[in-house]
């Protein structure tokens, strides 16, 4: 079989994947959790083996795709850096083809989300647009001729680490001000313990947005109000034809990209003379980047 896992901040998701185009779907999942912000490249790869493992429930695999946060060189065999993860400059592929007994294709987090929406999603058609994955940070990739672009050194759509305030707030990068820092599942947390002295995490905000309440669902205007900040100067750049926003943060739907669009309109110039580019959320939603790499792991589910 072949599998398809998502290395993220907090978790790790491994898929398997049925049908192909407009029938794609998630046949099934295995969620390992991180097993904390202090922990070890071996032990980061020994979570990504086990949810492999798992799902794939003692059937031989033939090939992995892993989706990964962090800078991913151009030949798919190292991770540089990533803030949110141990690994610096490490030969992350080669390591984890070991540990699950099969070829492994490896590929940024993003990159494999945009690969998904583009096969079986919502960038399906499009010539260029901008996905952003908005999780524990920001990811980012830039679709141009209906294809994700890499960039010289592999590191392109590096979204979360745009500065947006000068000598704003720390981030893991080492650098002060970057996006992700006033938009991400961090950035959500860190407002509700401002207003209510006490934590909680991404999801119990989600779901007290959901019940209703007005503290969270103020928290996740004031993080898609940043999402829409960051949007518009991408827009400007770029000039797609769809955004497309996904990760963790994303399912909420509409309490987060209903403030991101009216703060696009706001900070985008020469609207009434433009197209102003569809602003959705990922068809794959959280497991985008998942999908994505199972995909590039079984290219035979993408149509020709």
């Amino acid at each position: 079989m072949h599998a398809g896992v998502d290395v993220g901040g907090t978790k790790v998701l491994a898929v398997e994947l049925a049908g192909a185009g407009d029938d794609l779907v998630v046949a099934a999942t295995a969620q390992v959790p991180m097993p904390g912000r202090s922990a070890s490249e071996a032990e980061v790869e020994d979570a990504v083996a086990r949810a492999v493992l798992e799902v794939a429930a003692g059937r031989p695999l033939t090939r992995v795709g892993v989706s990964t946060a962090g800078l991913v060189d151009r030949e798919g065999e190292r991770v540089r850096f990533a803030a949110h993860l141990p690994w610096r400059d490490a030969p992350v592929r080669a390591r984890l083809a070991e540990r699950v007994g099969a070829p492994v294709v490896l590929a940024n987090d993003a990159n494999c989300a945009a690969h998904a929406e583009l096969v079986a999603g919502a960038l399906r058609g499009a010539s260029s647009a901008l996905l952003v994955t908005v999780g524990t940070g920001i990811g980012g990739a830039v679709v141009l001729d209906g294809r994700v672009v890499l960039g010289a050194n592999g590191m392109a759509g590096e979204f979360g680490h745009v500065q947006v305030v000068p000598d704003g707030l720390p981030c893991e990068c080492g650098l002060r001000g970057c996006w992700e820092q006033y938009c991400s599942g961090r950035a959500l947390e860190r407002v509700m313990r401002v207003a209510l002295g006490s934590h909680l995490d991404g999801p119990e905000v989600a779901a007290l947005a959901r019940n209703g309440d007005p503290v969270a669902r103020q928290a996740f205007a004031t993080v898609g109000t940043w999402l829409g900040v960051g949007i518009a100067g991408l827009v400007s750049a770029f000039d797609p034809e769809a955004v497309v926003v996904g990760g963790g943060v994303s399912a909420v739907g509409d309490l987060l990209l209903e403030p991101a669009r009216r703060r696009l309109l706001d900070a985008l110039q020469a609207t009434a003379y433009r197209d102003v580019p569809r602003l959705v959320a990922t068809r794959f939603g959280p497991e985008a980047g998942a999908v994505g790499a199972a995909l590039l792991a079984d290219p035979a589910r993408t149509p020709a």
